[in-house]
């Protein structure tokens, strides 16, 4: 393996740049080492499932630690990078030569700049955290060891995906966690639903991934490269129908990974699996590849001016699916998961707006990742306390019980709803505000589109929240509700803080926005929304707090009833996600399956039939020309004088 030092300018240009030289050096020595990142969770997947029952008792606390072994590793590069100037922060870690094709020669290697490392500790702390909760969790499982390979597998693979310095490297990561994801859904497969719900997981995002293989190949027919100095460095001199096109595939892989409009029914099923994997994989990692994927690809996107609108719209749409479908879900998960939905639809929706959104989308990527994957082991410790109940119209008041989970999970639905000082605030107005910067139509429809989602958020969110801990008592007898082990409560704990500081730390300094500002340039603080951002940020509060005030008459001061009630027609289409999987059945599935059925008999009837009938015709005139030869001379003798008769009729009748 070599270490190179290049800028994210030098790379584009293809041209090793300098720096201070102490810091360059140290930098050096210890990112050489950031193949660990993937090697340390690789390494747990591999014990554990290589060993068998043999690593059953300790085979989870070695997960664990290799876990955290990779958030050091990546602590350490992140310290690294700071010692840098901000136009040298970027490494490019040689790991082996991997496609020697002729002319077509890709390296392995991994990149470390701003971006990838903003998520590597992403992954990695969180990741950690949920690890040490399913310690709790998963305790009386008897199958946790495979339980805690496959999480390993699944950092060890998400970290591969953002740590990539080509496209093709993504596309390993990318499969890896796909495969990952599908094996965390399922892990309770004997249950038919569950593997159902993991099956629709698997197959949504193979219908994405077959956007970013094409994304790949067109890569390669317009740049003659896949590698991301090559393809940005190209850019500049290519066809914009070609980026364009490029861009729509990269969008429709990001729709599948990250749930997105029209790639969106996998999310609300995939909350069968255990609730770690929910906060792992839907929450704070998976589910934010396809933003990751725009905002890596910005070059690609900022050339191609329709493929970002369609980005804008898919987030659009999807920030206002989401958060009508959480409205009328009574099972807590779910109502997270249509959550989540909407959230990755602000981020989508402010990647999709240029310069002026890149660094907002990953700021709020970043603060959900606290607050909502808290929210999940939230509901996780309410689960454990109900007997794995989920549907809210059960709960009610829980606060008196559970306290620790009560605190925690509210300071993550404050942050959620975007209240001052906590973490959505400074992110998610952000993203809002920046929405409101352009001219003509775009700033009011994609403006107002935030904004109104900011409200309906504040609804259905406060509506869990009373649900779940406040208002009457609506346990079932046999439920006994308590609060769960440290080993559950302590990384709740943690991402609670996150969720109540994160934004005060990244967001009035701006250092999120000049940290990433090396990768996807200027973060917008010299464009104006359309409202300005005082006003608008006394209007987005005030949207808030009738969301709030609305969920408060309804589930906190009424009696809510323990079977839900029939409801408006947009009530009944929501709780069946607006109809979506009935959509899917009959748009794509019914003509799929009528489809290949027609494709099965024209392949038997046709193709088939036409060479069983070629085979059949010339086996049966060999057999019948086999019967002239039979070896008999006065046979022989007879056909020669009955040629001869024939030939001395024609040569009678010419004359």
């Amino acid at each position: 393996m070599s270490l190179s030092l290049t800028t994210v300018a030098g790379m584009s240009a293809g041209m090793p740049l300098g720096g201070d030289a102490a810091a360059a050096h140290a930098a050096s020595g210890f990112a050489a080492y950031a193949w660990l990142l993937v090697a340390f969770p690789l390494l747990g997947a591999a014990v554990l499932l290589l060993g068998g029952r043999r690593t059953d008792s300790w085979g989870p606390l070695f997960a664990t630690a290799m876990s955290w072994a990779a958030f050091l590793v990546g602590f350490g590069v992140f310290l690294s990078l700071l010692g840098l100037g901000s136009e040298e922060r970027a490494l490019s870690l040689h790991l082996f030569s991997w496609v020697p094709a002729g002319q077509f020669q890709l390296e392995a290697g991994m990149l470390l700049d701003p971006l990838s490392v903003a998520f590597v500790l992403l992954v990695t702390f969180v990741g950690s955290l949920i690890h040490v909760y399913s310690l709790g969790y998963m305790e009386h499982d008897p199958d946790k060891r495979r339980f805690f390979a496959y999480l390993n597998l699944f950092v060890a693979a998400m970290l591969l995906l953002v740590l990539a310095d080509s496209y093709l490297l993504v596309y390993v990561g990318w499969e890896g966690v796909g495969l990952a994801s599908y094996l965390l859904i399922g892990f309770w497969n004997w249950n038919p639903p569950y593997a159902s719900a993991a099956n629709k997981a698997f197959v949504a995002n193979r219908v994405g991934d077959v956007g970013m293989g094409l994304a790949i190949m067109a890569m390669f027919w317009q740049f003659g490269a896949v590698d991301f100095q090559t393809v940005n460095a190209g850019v500049a001199n290519a066809n914009q129908g070609a980026l364009t096109v490029i861009g729509l595939f990269l969008l429709l892989a990001a729709c599948g990974k990250s749930a997105q409009f029209p790639l969106q029914s996998w999310l609300g099923d995939a909350m069968a699996g255990p609730t770690p994997v929910s906060a792992l994989i839907h929450a704070a990692t998976m589910v934010t590849a396809g933003v990751y994927l725009v905002v890596r690809s910005h070059a690609i996107f900022d050339a191609a001016p329709n493929a970002q609108l369609a980005v804008v719209i898919v987030g659009a749409i999807t920030l206002t699916y989401g958060a009508i479908v959480g409205c009328a879900k009574d099972d807590i998960k779910k109502a997270l998961a249509a959550s989540t939905m909407s959230q990755i639809g602000y981020m989508m929706l402010a990647a999709g707006l240029g310069p002026v959104g890149y660094a907002f989308a990953i700021f709020h990527l970043l603060t959900h990742g606290f607050f909502k994957a808290g929210m999940f082991l939230g509901a996780g410790s309410v689960m454990h306390g109900m007997n794995d109940k989920v549907d809210m119209r059960g709960f009610g008041n829980l606060s008196g019980v559970m306290k620790i989970t009560w605190v925690t999970f509210g300071l993550g639905w404050l942050a959620i709803l975007g209240v001052p000082p906590f973490a959505g605030f400074w992110s998610k107005d952000k993203i809002i505000e920046a929405a409101f910067v352009g001219e003509g139509w775009r700033p009011w429809v994609f403006g107002m589109a935030t904004l109104i989602g900011a409200g309906i958020t504040a609804f259905y969110m406060s509506r869990l929240f009373f649900m779940t801990f406040h208002g009457d008592k609506r346990w079932p007898k046999e439920a006994h509700p308590h609060e769960s082990p440290r080993t559950m409560t302590v990384p709740m704990i943690v991402l609670a803080v996150g969720s109540a500081f994160l934004g005060l730390i990244l967001g009035p300094t701006n250092g999120i926005l000049h940290w990433l500002e090396p990768v996807v340039g200027g973060h917008g603080q010299e464009h104006h929304p359309v409202i300005p951002a005082i006003p608008l940020m006394g209007l987005t509060l005030l949207v808030v707090a009738g969301g709030v005030a609305l969920a408060w008459m309804r589930y906190w001061r009424d009696a809510v009833p323990r079977t839900a009630p029939v409801g408006s027609l947009l009530t009944r289409a929501a709780r069946q996600d607006l109809y979506q999987d009935q959509v899917n059945e009959g748009v794509l599935m019914r003509p799929g399956i009528h489809l290949t059925r027609a494709l099965v008999f024209l392949d038997q009837r046709g193709v088939d039939g036409a060479a069983r009938g070629l085979a059949a015709l010339i086996g049966g005139t060999s057999s019948r020309l086999r019967k002239v030869q039979n070896g008999l001379a006065r046979s022989y003798a007879l056909t020669m004088l009955l040629g001869v008769v024939v030939i001395l009729g024609v040569v009678w009748v010419v004359q």
